[in-house]
């Protein structure tokens, strides 16, 4: 399949030149048609942000939301119709501040469901502040002594919380990043990938180059099944490890858990409403 079938119509782009949300947008393409995934089957999800205008330019069904409530829209979708390829696209201010305790809690769930994380270590569409990501002592206007906190480790996270896929990539490296996301969108069960990625106007130190100097790929003997070892290699910050960190199969996901589709595996959707059934349930509770 061409990844021209994902070319939406919209070309009014919001992103700078030379932003890494374009590469990540050409690897998202890539990874769905290569899959050969039908864009009707698709559904991208979104929250606030930058990032979180991938959906945009993607022909795919999509959801843009409220700032940091991507994940559990997603998980309802992937609920109401198993049936979809549901992903979430959004910025590290997005998923792990305004929707950091979400995130959380969709891993403790396992829905089937991919998340990308684009990670530039700032806010971009409100200009410039410090993220949960940004590396200490990074100058901003707001933290113009530099950031003190201790920056965010969505990786170390996911991994404790027993996530059972995460991985993390650079945006400079498409096919690369593609091939993550390839796994990671077949993976059944909750599946993080954390995107390296500069913004050009707002983060002058963590630049393409910077990355690049700044991260390795792990290595192909790297057990993806070790679970200390992943979180071992997740907690690397001289340098960032890239790669699938963890993953492993076997939790039951959220729409398996939740016993809607344990007799009937139709999508909501399709079922027909029992109204004898909703009228004695609402009258159950008039009494």
């Amino acid at each position: 399949m061409n990844s021209s079938v994902f070319d939406s119509n919209e070309k009014d782009m919001s992103w700078c030149p030379g932003c890494g949300n374009f590469s990540i947008l050409t690897a998202v393409k890539k990874a769905l048609a290569e899959l050969e995934l039908s864009p009707d089957r698709v559904v991208t999800v979104s929250g606030i942000g930058q990032a979180a205008k991938l959906p945009h330019y993607l022909a795919t069904h999509y959801h843009n939301g409220l700032h940091g409530r991507a994940l559990p829209t997603a998980t309802a979708i992937k609920a109401a119709n198993p049936l979809l390829t549901v992903i979430v696209a959004s910025g590290d201010g997005d998923i792990y501040a305004e929707g950091g305790n979400h995130f959380l809690h969709a891993i403790r769930r396992n829905p089937d469901i991919t998340t990308i994380v684009h990670n530039n270590m700032v806010y971009g569409l409100t200009k410039g502040q410090a993220s949960p990501t940004s590396q200490r002592g990074f100058l901003t206007p707001i933290q113009v002594q530099g950031v003190t906190s201790e920056p965010f480790n969505p990786l170390t996270v996911a991994i404790s919380l027993n996530a059972p896929f995460v991985a993390r990539a650079f945006a400079g490296d498409i096919p690369g990043t593609s091939a993550i996301l390839k796994r990671a969108i077949r993976h059944r069960g909750y599946a993080l990938v954390d995107i390296l990625q500069p913004c050009v106007t707002f983060n002058q130190v963590n630049t393409f180059h910077w990355f690049r100097e700044n991260s390795y790929y792990l290595e192909e003997s790297h057990d993806r099944s070790n679970r200390e070892e992943a979180f071992r290699r997740a907690s690397e910050v001289d340098r960032l490890p890239l790669g699938i960190f963890f993953e492993h199969e076997g939790r039951p996901t959220f729409e398996e858990s939740c016993g809607v589709f344990q007799d009937d595996a139709r999508p909501l959707f399709r079922r027909r409403v029992d109204r004898e059934k909703l009228g004695a349930l609402i009258d159950s509770y008039r009494a």
